[in-house]
């Protein structure tokens, strides 16, 4: 576990979701956050099944009140859920959870530590909570996550896949 707070988005909560691997996250992370605006996307963006519905329930029993948006994230014109995740962020020691490419640069602008979907499942494999990542990695981008092909390679080959 790190000894920091997670603040997730909606794309690693549904990913990991559809993979019925939301655990990761648990065994991963000391606590777990989703702002409001990203339980409305969850909500929004998740089929009505089995798996759809857990990740709503394991994402509301996280759910945090929105905050005040700082000038420096608004400019961005980040979607709702993203904005949200890096302010909470902003106002604690926390570790934004992103996938989308312009909300990392943001982070990363504002000097915040990140961590993706994909960086889940690399340091799941780490801790040994997997076997590999390989399978996984795969399953997320089946599952509609938009990796380049050599990024996941680079990043599988960090763990000796």
């Amino acid at each position: 576990m790190t000894g920091k707070c997670w603040v997730i988005n909606a794309s690693p909560l549904i990913l990991l979701g559809k993979l019925r691997r939301l655990d990761l996250i648990e065994a991963l992370a000391s606590s777990v956050v989703v702002p409001e605006s990203v339980l409305r996307e969850v909500g929004a963006g998740l089929r009505k099944d089995e798996a759809g519905s857990a990740t709503l329930d394991w994402a509301s029993a996280r759910q945090v009140a929105d905050v005040p948006l700082p000038v420096s994230i608004a400019s961005w014109d980040l979607g709702s859920g993203e904005s949200q995740v890096i302010a909470h962020c902003l106002a604690g020691a926390q570790v934004p959870v992103l996938d989308d490419g312009e909300a990392r640069a943001c982070a990363l602008a504002h000097s915040l530590p990140l961590i993706g979907t994909l960086g889940i499942i690399l340091r799941a494999k780490k801790r040994g909570l997997i076997p590999a990542a390989r399978p996984l990695a795969d399953q997320i981008r089946a599952a509609g996550s938009f990796l380049d092909d050599e990024l996941v390679e680079q990043a599988l080959a960090q763990v000796g896949e």
